[in-house]
């Protein structure tokens, strides 16, 4: 079907590639639609409900039939737009949503069934009988549901994000947009033109007009290579443009390696952008819209743009005898350019009486097509005409509807789109997204000199507005015809007329919507998922608005538009989460510590995005529990030293800091002085418990905050909301430096005398009280020094530079082991706190407020603070609440598990008498016997009192102590000391 002399793939080189295990050649430039089409293949897939027989449609994104799954295997991508996607030598694809066969699929019986399919007829059949929805109805729907399949196997492709700024950022490498860039180009101004096309230049590719005296793709060429030549200039073809968010962010995909072979590539498959733009310019073009009528979905019913696009940029006709039908002088365009090719026209149906009439083919004024003919290709239409029906023999149908402004990416920021009577069309609403200008077909200027001329004007603008000193360019002569255009949404007539080709919706489903009462557009949308599928409507929501409209006596813009949301075109999962799959899904945060905790035989376990060593076993040590209890006595009777790099530290900077704590913590911060540590609690919004930790003052305007190793990047975001939305009034900045500094506590009766055989400088008691802070020189190498206790023995918190964590925490070890300590793991480390009472994230858990943990004393009368006044709610300060205590095992079972419930003796272990729940459990050899932490119904008031435990779970019945949660040291005379 390749025409000689047509196209712009002259002396390309021929490639091979397969549709469904039949091999085929074409040329390199094609895409898969228009290699199919030159091959005269023109069935591609079958509808999603009523499994229709269907071909190509259009040629560009907005796609709706030739769906196709591409690859095999793990990498296969199932609903493949034909039209976007370029061939290459093997590239494998397959029809979709057929069984056994696209030629015979056997669910095309729900042909035959149409009369019970029609629009919401799942909502009512699949009522009755109620027990049928779980076992026939769902499995069955989800099995029919979907054009496409994935392998379930894991992807093995690459895929990227990039960031990119500019000045200005062109949307659309058309005649208009061409001309913008070069505008703002010329000025000096930063531009990126992005293109979702493999070749830039719009429809300028697919027109047989020139411009400025020439063919109009050498034109397109020449301001190419113009822009390229340009430093200040980035050419982004193969990229669309999906979305407009706030502050002049734009989210783009760019197809990087899938017009390529994958077996071998490193190239990744696609790039997903977030472009930052000062101004931007929308130069995305319009799209044709079909009309409705009956069988207008047969293969070989095409747009008639796409025809033209076909014929003039890749060459190939899509039929040998081609009939057009329209309403708009832009149909005639199509059988003009057919006949100076050679195709035969077979006729044009113009539904206008005032239509032009034509020397080389016939025209029918005031026709229009009614019916079509053909199962599984088009053979001949029907012709309605004042006199009458009449058939006409034809193979090709091109028909032409008028054409839609790409508004969408002006409206995803919640704005709508204005009607234009004079085009039958909508248009953007100026300035619906701040800083957007949109220009040329995409604003309703049809003809190209006036896409030319406002692309111009456009990209001077935004130049001039940015201070670059801006002049509109020469504008070229081109065709300046204008749009007249009557119109028809749909014939009238018998039958189904088919508006959503992709989801098998008519103009009877839009009708019976209506006569349901479901007349706003998006409750009919929903009712008869009408523009719901790939294609997001962008051939059939304005005609199927302008039919409800109609039936329900409004004018169109009284009706309205559905909502337009991005992304504008389908971006895969894969790409919006580049760098997300394997270990970038779940990272493997190492500390500096990591390697030596391996090499002493540490099991590695995962704590929150950290791998931290569970305990460090010695040899004859067969059982974790004995490596576990020797490091707890460790840390009581000699020295332990313990990684602690993980916990969140965020340093903060400015003379309002001070202001800025005591409104995010309960108790106040900004008294306290230079050289000192405070513990400070912080709520949410809601009055509960976010997260605890210290602050340490370094300096008069310096602040060190740490968080808890789980919490970390919940506080950092926390912090940045209060700043930006509740105190931007105050003048501070922070950073997160977790990775910065490597951090090790060194806790036991012999903690100082290990650090002053290792500090430059030896710590004297009166210079280094509990809570004290302070810069200090480890072996010549500046550091931090905390003396801060998480064991409840005298303990210090040592920092240094990240680079120097693993020397540092060889070295501690080293001396450690020397005194008679060494290492100790996160097992350890929880048994010590739990002895203290130290809670953690087991107990702040989200649901426990201050007044739960015993520490409502800590939220300051005297200031306000984030969650303070929720805090106070009657609810949450009731003594009948669950709150802290410390629990041991006096019945004849000594364990006690995490997640165990509390009941009263006596009563039977069932939700009603639910009393509480553990928390936090462990071995304690400093007390010979199990413990745990638990929240317990006026816990308190209950210390002394035995209550039941039971853990239905692990078939644990015992009962236990009420204790007070601190069951070592109470005083803290150790930790002080």
């Amino acid at each position: 079907m390749r025409v000689a002399g047509k196209g712009l793939l002259a002396g390309a080189r021929p490639v091979t590639f397969s549709f469904d295990g039949v091999r085929y050649r074409g040329l390199e430039g094609d895409t898969l639609a228009s290699a199919l089409l030159a091959n005269g293949v023109r069935l591609v897939g079958r509808s999603f409900k009523y499994h229709r027989p269907r071909g190509v449609l259009t040629a560009g994104s907005e796609e709706p039939n030739a769906l196709l799954t591409i690859g095999r295997g793990a990498g296969q991508e199932p609903n493949v737009r034909a039209t976007v996607q370029e061939i290459y030598d093997g590239l494998e694809a397959r029809s979709q949503n057929r069984w056994p066969s696209l030629g015979f699929d056997l669910l095309s019986v729900n042909d035959l069934a149409a009369p019970f399919l029609g629009a919401g007829f799942y909502y009512k059949t699949f009522m009755w009988p109620k027990s049928f929805w779980e076992k026939v109805y769902e499995p069955l729907i989800r099995r029919s549901a979907g054009l496409g399949a994935l392998s379930r196997e894991a992807n093995p492709d690459r895929y990227e994000k990039a960031f990119a700024f500019c000045d200005v950022l062109v949307i659309g490498g058309g005649p208009a947009g061409l001309m913008a860039a070069l505008a703002a180009g010329r000025a000096g101004a930063d531009v990126i033109l992005a293109d979702e096309d493999a070749r830039m230049g719009g429809r300028a590719l697919a027109e047989s007009w020139e411009i400025g005296g020439r063919s109009a793709h050498l034109w397109v060429d020449d301001v190419l290579a113009e822009l390229a030549a340009m430093e200040n200039v980035r050419l982004m073809p193969r990229t669309c443009v999906v979305g407009a968010y706030d502050q002049g962010t734009y989210g783009a995909l760019e197809r990087v390696g899938q017009h390529l072979p994958r077996s071998g590539s490193a190239r990744p498959v696609e790039c997903f952008w977030r472009i930052v733009a000062r101004r931007a310019v929308l130069a995305a073009g319009a799209l044709e819209r079909p009309v409705a009528f009956r069988n207008n979905d047969r293969p070989g019913i095409m747009m008639a743009g796409a025809v033209r696009a076909y014929l003039n940029r890749w060459g190939v006709a899509p039929g040998r005898r081609v009939a057009v039908f329209g309403n708009n002088d832009d149909a005639h365009r199509t059988a003009r350019d057919l006949v100076a090719a050679g195709v035969h026209v077979a006729g044009l149906i113009d539904s206008r009486h005032d239509a032009p009439r034509a020397r080389d083919f016939r025209v029918w004024r005031g026709a229009v097509v009614c019916d079509s003919a053909g199962r599984k290709g088009l053979e001949n239409i029907t012709i309605r005409t004042a006199r009458g029906k009449e058939k006409l023999q034809a193979d090709c149908l091109a028909m032409s509807g008028g054409w839609n402004p790409s508004v969408h990416l002006a409206c995803h920021m919640n704005g709508r789109p204005v009607w234009r009577r004079d085009i039958a069309a909508f248009v953007p609403l100026p300035g619906a997204v701040p800083g957007l200008e949109a220009v040329g077909a995409a604003n309703g200027a049809f003809s190209t000199a006036a896409c030319l001329r406002e692309g111009a004007e456009a990209g001077a603008r935004a130049a001039e507005a940015l201070g670059f000193g801006a002049a509109v360019p020469d504008l070229p002569e081109a065709e300046d015809d204008p749009c007249r255009i009557a119109p028809l949404w749909s014939v009238p007539g018998r039958g189904r007329a088919w508006l959503d080709f992709q989801n098998d919706v008519t103009v009877k489903d839009v009708k019976q919507a209506a006569a349901e009462n479901f007349r706003s557009v998006e409750h009919m949308k929903r009712y008869t998922t009408q523009g719901m599928a790939t294609d997001q409507g962008k051939n059939s929501n304005v005609a199927a608005l302008a039919v409800l409209a109609d039936a329900t006596g409004r004018s169109i813009p009284e009706t309205g538009t559905t909502t337009f949301r991005p992304p504008y075109s389908p971006v895969s999962i894969a790409a919006l989460g580049a760098g997300a799959q394997g270990k970038g899904f779940a990272p493997e945060r190492f500390s500096t510590s990591h390697a030596a905790s391996v090499e002493h035989g540490a099991p590695m376990i995962e704590a929150g995005l950290w791998y931290r060593p569970s305990y460090f076993p010695k040899p004859g040590e067969t059982h974790w529990r004995q490596s576990c209890d020797r490091e707890v006595r460790m840390v009581r009777e000699a020295v332990g030293v313990c990684d602690v790099s993980t916990l969140g530290k965020i340093d903060l900077q400015g003379p309002d800091v001070g202001a800025f704590l005591d409104f995010v913590y309960t108790n106040t911060f900004s008294t306290l002085k230079v050289g000192r540590v405070r513990y400070g609690l912080m709520l949410r919004e809601d009055g509960f418990v976010m997260d605890d930790g210290t602050c340490a003052r370094l300096g008069e305007n310096r602040w060190l905050m740490t968080t808890t190793t789980a919490a970390a990047g919940e506080v950092m975001r926390h912090l940045e909301w209060v700043h930006q939305a509740l105190r931007p009034d105050l003048d501070l900045r922070f950073v997160s430096v977790t990775e910065q500094w490597a951090q090790f506590a060194v806790a036991g009766p012999k903690a100082r005398e290990l650090l002053n055989g290792l500090l430059d400088a030896p710590l004297a008691q009166a210079d280094w009280p509990f809570m004290a802070c302070g810069a200090v020189s480890v072996l010549g190498v500046r550091g931090r020094l905390f003396r801060i206790s998480f064991s409840g023995e005298q303990g210090y918190e040592i920092a240094v530079p990240a680079r120097f964590g693993d020397s540092l925490f060889r070295e501690l070890v080293a001396r450690a082991e020397a005194l008679g300590g060494g290492p100790y793991g996160m097992e350890a480390l929880n048994v010590l706190r739990i002895e203290k009472g130290f809670i953690t994230h087991a107990e702040i858990h989200g649901r426990t407020t201050a007044y739960d943990i015993g520490m409502q004393g800590m939220v300051s009368e005297k200031k306000d603070c984030i969650g303070k006044t929720l805090s106070q709610r009657a609810g949450l300060m009731d003594p009948d609440r669950e709150r802290l205590v410390g629990l041991k095992p006096v019945g004849a079972v000594k364990q006690i598990t995490a997640g165990a419930h509390l009941f009263n003796r006596g009563e039977a272990p069932v939700r009603v008498n639910d009393q509480g729940y553990v928390t936090s459990v462990g071995f304690s050899p400093t007390l010979g016997h199990m413990i745990g932490l638990a929240f317990l119904r006026r816990g308190p008031e209950r210390i002394g009192e035995v209550v039941r435990l039971v853990d239905h779970l692990r078939g644990i019945d015992t009962e236990c102590e009420v204790v007070n949660p601190v069951f070592y040291d109470p005083e803290g005379g150790r930790m002080r000391g």
